[in-house]
């Protein structure tokens, strides 16, 4: 895994028996990226598999199957947008596939952090990253993958960092969801969507990961004023973070 990744998600792996090698970021196109390493590792062990998650397109596929139903189902077909941002793509892109096959008019958004390629690429074409790095993890790409090559998608969102912080923390002590920035920026860029579309619209996106994963970042004054994100955090619920 990258070695960005927070404290916690190592820890927890490790408490569930992985044995953990981290790398530093790097481009998929550099042999020292660690999808390029699990590659090179799997090959090399008896008995092992590489799963490809970003490029095996059984991820999207798992997608069409369930989540689009689930959503199409859930809403009773009332649905009118959906926006999610992406790491894979697969939840994006096989979402995105089943609901056009069932309504062609539901709009299809892709949120994305800072230093990502796919707003660039999904609003001008350009694989261009946009500046800066983000809180978040796991979503935010420098290439199209092949999960995401085949997503019905209409639009694209920038939502920068302090969005995605303030939106984390508005969901924790206002909704009662403890989440990460990934959760928040998903939301933040739904808010974006209902501005867009106006009143009376369904709106779907994905709460889907949880703050105990992020202690140490998110949730970390120290952390948040290192990356100038304190601010993003309204002033009543400064007073709960730690250290």
């Amino acid at each position: 895994m990258p070695n960005n990744q927070s404290k916690e998600k190592v820890e927890y792996l490790h408490q569930l028996g992985a044995i953990i090698r981290q790398f530093p970021v790097a481009p998929f196109t550099d042999p020292n990226n660690y999808n390029n390493k699990a590659k090179e590792f799997a090959a090399q062990t008896p008995n092992a598999h590489w799963t490809n998650q970003f490029d095996n397109t059984q991820n999207r596929q798992a997608h069409i199957e369930t989540t689009g139903p689930e959503i199409w189902s859930q809403t009773n077909g009332k649905v009118d947008a959906i926006v999610f941002s992406t790491g894979t793509g697969g939840t994006l892109s096989g979402t995105s596939i089943y609901l056009k096959s069932k309504n062609k008019d539901i709009k299809v958004f892709l949120a994305d952090p800072q230093g990502s390629v796919l707003y660039n690429y999904y609003k001008y074409g350009k694989l261009e990253r946009t500046e800066g790095s983000s809180i978040t993890e796991g979503i935010g790409q420098g290439r199209v993958t092949d999960n995401l090559k085949d997503a019905c998608i209409d639009d694209s969102l920038f939502v920068h960092d302090n969005e995605a912080v303030n939106m984390s923390f508005r969901l924790l002590y206002e909704e009662g969801f403890f989440v990460g920035a990934t959760s928040g920026l998903n939301v933040a860029a739904a808010l974006q969507v209902a501005k867009l579309l106006g009143p009376g619209k369904n709106i779907v996106t994905c709460i889907c990961d949880t703050g105990a994963k992020y202690m140490n970042r998110l949730y970390s004054k120290s952390e948040l004023e290192k990356r100038n994100l304190l601010n993003a955090v309204p002033e009543q619920f400064r007073v709960f973070l730690k250290a």
